[in-house]
């Protein structure tokens, strides 16, 4: 008798973020995560995850934005696994697309409608804050706000660099390590000198 698995993917973002949350009351035989956008589905734990799966195991994935974040993703992902036979639990939807063909035709239409429409509303939210993202940094760079990690050296400084980068006795590292910033950084601030 084959012997059926309990699969969890778990996707975060970025490497920051806390996976521990997702599925935390599931008893799960093998788990797959992965720390990267889910903008599409070339992701190395689904992929993994995808292939790992056999005919009547059970994926169990926390929201469905977890799974994808597009809604063609969605339906394509879970098309094909119902195709090899594998369930599919999203748990915060309480949703779950069963590979089952015998089950309930009524049932199994408003699940997948209800899985359109969340995907969909995922996929809409993504955009928005693509939107507001775009609109902020131009906002900033309107205003004048300069983006990205402060500078390591103030515009004093940067000027003693270059003076003394003028003069041929003073050499790159030894100025580097004097007002502890990095070789690469003075080639920079010698670039702006030239623009």
């Amino acid at each position: 008798m084959a012997s059926f698995q309990n699969v969890g993917y778990i996707r975060v973002s970025s490497f920051g973020q806390n996976t521990e949350r997702q599925l935390l009351d599931v008893k799960l035989d093998k788990t797959f995560t992965d720390k990267l956008s889910g903008q599409n589905a070339d992701r190395p734990q689904l992929i993994a995850c995808i292939d790992h799966l056999r005919e009547g195991d059970v994926l169990h994935v926390h929201s469905i934005d977890r799974l994808a974040r597009n809604l063609l993703d969605l339906q394509n992902i879970v098309k094909q696994l119902n195709a090899k036979g594998v369930s599919i639990i999203f748990h915060k939807e309480q949703l779950e697309f069963n590979a089952n063909k015998d089950a309930d035709n009524m049932k199994a239409s408003m699940q997948t409608l209800t899985l359109q429409l969340l995907g969909a509303f995922a996929q809409f939210e993504r955009s928005l804050i693509k939107n507001r993202q775009a609109e902020g940094i131009a906002n900033a760079k309107a205003k004048g706000i300069r983006l990205g990690a402060p500078s390591k050296i103030s515009e004093v400084d940067k000027l003693e660099v270059i003076k003394l980068c003028s003069t041929k006795k003073h050499d790159k590292k030894a100025i580097a390590l004097q007002y502890g910033i990095s070789v690469p950084l003075i080639y920079k601030i010698l670039a702006t000198v030239d623009a």
